[in-house]
């Protein structure tokens, strides 16, 4: 797919919980087209500690609005400026960049997005598109506390949403993949994306279920285009970039069970 760099302009910017923010982003042309799990690379201005963009996954596309959605964690100062635009700013973005995820090949497949943290963000958008297409989703997300759940009632819309915390304060008490919903139901596909060590426990219930698995891979990514082998992974196929080859990987390629 085509890469722009676009001036996009701040519409609003939304609080979620206690470090997120959701940033709302439109320009005065069509927005190029995007697909579930590509991301964009942001440039962060007047930033003395934050000198390379960074990769921000696609959290949403609202078409009738002309809108690309970003949900940002507040974590460095590079993010903590991006959630203290305001309204009428413009944001620098190279986009789309890499590679998303294959959708089901039938309607009829029972598919489950797995997410924990802000690695949610690409799942949102890749739900709306299975359900526009047929698909039965399920959504099973995690976070420490309840605080870390967002935009529970946004997932809803497209499918229906189990939860877990890691203190118990909302839905089942452990991680994702200790919810009951595992032993109890089988699926077609699943995706995931969030901290690796959820993914690759993912991954193992996947193999061991025989079921196809895409992984949202969330390796540092500095250039977005493949040049700076910041983001090299080691898969079946020999090193990888993520930022080109991915950040969307099929488990059966990744090395992480060995």
């Amino acid at each position: 797919m085509k890469k722009h760099v676009l001036d996009l302009t701040v519409k609003s910017v939304e609080p979620l919980g206690h470090r997120y923010v959701l940033l709302k982003l439109t320009h005065a042309d069509e927005l190029p087209p995007m697909l579930p799990g590509q991301f964009v690379e942001v440039r962060v201005d007047d930033s003395p500690t934050t000198f390379l963009r960074r990769p921000i996954s696609i959290h949403f596309v609202d078409s009738e609005r002309n809108e690309l959605w970003l949900l940002v964690a507040m974590i460095g100062d590079g993010t903590r400026r991006l959630g203290h635009l305001r309204a009428g700013q413009q944001l620098n973005c190279v986009l789309p960049l890499g590679n998303g995820f294959t959708m089901p090949e039938k309607p009829s497949e029972r598919v489950l997005l797995v997410g924990g943290g802000v690695g949610v963000a690409p799942l949102l958008f890749l739900g709306k598109a299975i359900h526009a297409a047929g698909g039965q989703v399920t959504f099973l997300l995690g976070g420490r506390t309840g605080s870390d759940l967002l935009e529970l009632e946004l997932f809803n819309m497209y499918g229906r949403v189990c939860v877990t915390t890691e203190d118990g304060t909302r839905g089942e008490r452990g991680f994702v993949t200790d919810h009951s919903l595992l032993g109890n139901e089988q699926f077609d596909r699943i995706y995931t994306c969030g901290p690796k060590p959820m993914m690759m426990a993912v991954a193992r219930y996947a193999q061991k279920a025989n079921v196809e698995c895409e992984a949202s891979l969330e390796n540092m990514m500095a250039c977005g285009l493949g040049a700076c082998l910041c983001c090299v992974e080691k898969t079946t196929e020999g090193n990888i970039c993520v930022c080109k080859e991915g950040p969307v990987m099929n488990i059966k390629k990744l090395l992480w069970q060995n």
